[in-house]
């Protein structure tokens, strides 16, 4: 749950623009202000509530109607749905609403925990509904503050302060309160960033000499944390001989191999960086070759493999019901099929959620038309296992000679690459 909730809910989550209401720029800005003005009403609500209960509703639901009389103020004038948050896993049991309440019953622990060092300028709620070019969510602070930022605000906590200082002030003092907690790990970087973005370059430098003292020898997890702290500092030759370091302790390490292609990258070493790119991602050394086939039942019982699709530009898509980013992008995936089913497009689930009744119920709702194999097994599912699948989505363009054109298919790219193969122009 934590290493969910700290990359936004799955690595982390990427808000789909299908989502967002069409509307003029003079109404987007409008909705905006309405949602703003709904979201210090929710505010007060909870801080009146967390007075009378010495502790926060269950779920924003809970406000109303004695403490929140008016129930639209639930609902973003930009959500299209009257009451559906973008991430399924965030939908109030009890009725409609299009927030994500970061302390509900899944979250409340972790978040917890996250505001201990923090404080009280990380969201409580968040609204996804306007997201465009300019930021992802608008959300409500535990302070009662309202700002923009992106998806993961972990990732720019700028965004979530009035300023640098405040950030630094708040994010030192939480690492000291609670020095031994390896969940607060990640906030290390985050802290040298803002040192070196308040040209603190001194404290930066002594932060990292501080944490080096602590490093366990055998935690992989407390190295590439003090990777990622040299490359706040551009230093490159150390960040090397600790990556070359730790590809001998860890061989088969991915995260590892991607370090080093980044580096080597930025090094000018190109071969090198290709080598360790493939290692990162095997599938890249697929990329323009046959992609082999599989052999499985899909979710009515029929026999199904990619030999049957031979011929078509095909989607091999690894998704969840669970999976946030796989969700949001639903609404793109299902516009590109729609405008081009009948060109010789198809798509082919793979679903790795583990729950029968839930997928069912997602893909009728959703009018979810292409078919799926489901084997129950989540990441253990034989045809993910096939593919060496280690997150999702996975969408994997398919040409209509079977080669593999790309394994990101998603958002804008999704239809340029598909209409490209169409008409036999595929490019990687």
């Amino acid at each position: 749950m934590k290493v969910i909730a700290t990359i936004g809910i799955v690595l982390g989550l990427l808000v789909s623009l299908a989502h967002a209401e069409v509307a003029t720029p003079e109404q987007h800005e409008k909705n905006i202000e309405m949602c703003t003005q709904n979201l210090l009403a929710i505010g007060k609500a909870i801080e009146v509530y967390e007075k009378e209960h010495s502790d926060f509703p269950v779920w924003l639901s809970d406000l109303h109607p004695k403490h929140l009389i008016d129930s639209n103020v639930l609902i973003c004038p930009s959500d299209p749905e009257g009451g559906k948050p973008i991430y399924t896993g965030n939908t109030d049991p009890e009725m409609p609403v299009s927030y994500s309440y970061e302390i509900n019953p899944e979250y409340r622990e972790w978040k917890t925990e996250q505001r201990k060092v923090y404080g009280d300028a990380m969201p409580i709620v968040r609204c996804r509904h306007h997201a465009n070019e300019d930021f992802a969510v608008l959300n409500l602070s535990f302070s009662s503050r309202v700002y923009r930022s992106a998806n993961i605000w972990e990732n720019k906590p700028t965004e979530i302060y009035e300023n640098v200082e405040e950030a630094i002030v708040t994010l030192a003092g939480g690492i000291q309160r609670h020095p031994d907690n390896a969940n607060f790990a990640y906030v290390y970087p985050m802290l040298v960033s803002l040192y070196m973005k308040a040209e603190r370059a001194k404290d930066a430098e002594n932060l990292i000499n501080r944490y080096k003292e602590t490093l366990k020898p055998d935690s992989i997890r407390e190295h590439l944390v003090l990777g990622d702290m040299l490359k706040r500092i551009n230093q490159d030759e150390e960040q090397l001989q600790l990556y070359n370091k730790l590809e001998e302790q860890f061989p088969e390490n991915r995260t590892v191999f991607r370090r080093l292609a980044e580096i080597h990258d930025r090094l000018g070493n190109a071969e090198l960086a290709n080598e360790y790119r493939i290692k990162a991602d095997p599938v890249l050394a697929l990329i323009g070759k046959t992609v082999p086939d599989f052999s499985a039942m899909d979710l009515d019982g029929n026999p199904i493999s990619l030999e049957q699709y031979r011929g078509k530009v095909v989607l091999l898509d690894f998704w969840a019901v669970w999976c946030g980013p796989c969700i949001a992008e639903m609404p793109n995936v299902k516009a590109v099929y729609n405008s081009y089913k009948d060109e010789g497009f198809d798509i082919i689930g793979i679903s790795l959620d583990t729950d029968e009744d839930h997928l069912r119920d997602y893909l009728k709702e959703n009018d979810i038309p292409w078919r799926q194999v489901f084997s129950g097994e989540g990441w253990k599912s034989p045809v993910a296992q096939q593919y060496g699948i280690r997150a999702i989505p996975a969408p994997w363009l398919i040409d209509k000679d079977g080669t593999l054109i790309t394994h990101q298919a998603r958002g804008e790219k999704l239809e340029r690459l598909v209409a490209e193969a169409l008409k036999g122009k595929s490019t990687n």
